[in-house]
């Protein structure tokens, strides 16, 4: 057994290859991957390690201007946000500035303090507070990654122009975190939405605002936008990524739909959705462990419930 063991740790990253991976003819060794939107904004694409028993990718905008670079998100290891860094420095000779906290979550923050000891972290006010509660959090694990809090805060909007490029930080409404930010070039049309976008992901709605959350993808695609960069899933072309926030809408509105049909006062809605039809959206990757979770924040929202 112990033998088994070993060969089996001792098997290439690929050997963990999800269905998606194998279609796209992707392995571990593909990764991470850099990709050009326009002649000033780069999304970089790094793919996690298995997460509740699935695969998919944490991506990150760069914005490269003459006077500095800013960045939304940091991947969720000081390692990976380090690769992160050392990419930037192959595109640019131009500092990092600053850092855009479009999810509060450890797997877009966890790296942070690798990034330059001058930057600026931007965030919402409501991060800026849980990521301050995590620090002073005395059960927090000394192993756990180093928290770096936002020196500036966006409750709205904020513009921020460097090298002739305007950057606009949006406060669009909650998503998944309750307290997303998304990253906005007017003129390149790129619209970065972090954790408001899983890109063909079954939505992760266990801290989320399940209408609000629908709303918000209705604004987002009022916006004139030709790229909309997700969180979370894989970058392709405009095309396919501005059709297919139109599905993740859909698969929020599905959620809603049946925790709205099968709702009954007293109900145990653990028990309501088995009962749910989810399809399409439930061959979706992650849905084996988001979809009841979904099912009954939804349920929460109905009653008003959400915490």
């Amino acid at each position: 057994m112990r033998i088994i063991l070993i060969i089996l740790l001792a098997l290439p990253a690929f050997a963990q290859q999800t269905e998606e991976m194998k279609r796209r003819g992707l392995t571990d060794a593909d990764f991470p991957r850099l990709h050009k939107l326009t002649e000033n904004a780069y999304v970089y694409e790094m793919m996690r390690a298995p997460f509740q028993g699935a695969r998919f990718t944490t991506d990150n905008l760069i914005v490269i201007t003459s006077e500095g670079v800013l960045v939304a998100d940091a991947q969720g290891s000081p390692e990976d946000t380090a690769r992160l860094v050392e990419e930037i420095k192959k595109l640019t000779n131009q500092p990092i500035k600053y850092v855009v906290i479009g999810s509060e979550h450890v797997d877009h923050t966890g790296g942070n303090a690798v990034f330059p000891a001058n930057v600026t972290f931007i965030a919402h006010p409501g991060a800026k507070r849980n990521l301050e509660a995590q620090l002073n959090n005395p059960n927090r694990q000394r192993n756990a990654p180093k928290i770096v809090v936002p020196n500036e805060v966006v409750i709205d909007k904020k513009v921020i122009t460097m090298g002739g490029t305007e950057i606009q930080l949006l406060n669009l409404g909650r998503c998944h975190t309750g307290t997303d930010l998304t990253v906005y070039l007017p003129k390149e049309k790129v619209l970065f939405m972090s954790e408001c976008y899983f890109h063909r992901l079954y939505p992760s709605l266990r801290t989320g605002f399940p209408s609000e959350w629908i709303e918000t993808i209705k604004k987002a695609q009022a916006m004139d936008a030709d790229w909309y960069i997700p969180g979370h899933g894989y970058i392709d072309d405009a095309k396919t990524l501005k059709a297919d926030l139109t599905e993740s809408r859909k698969a929020l509105e599905t959620i809603v739909a049946e925790a709205k049909r099968l709702y009954k006062p007293g109900a145990s809605p653990a028990e309501a959705f088995k009962q749910g039809n989810f399809a399409p959206y439930s061959s979706w990757e992650f849905t084996e462990a988001q979809a009841r979770p979904a099912f009954e924040r939804a349920w929460a929202e109905i009653e008003a419930n959400l915490q």
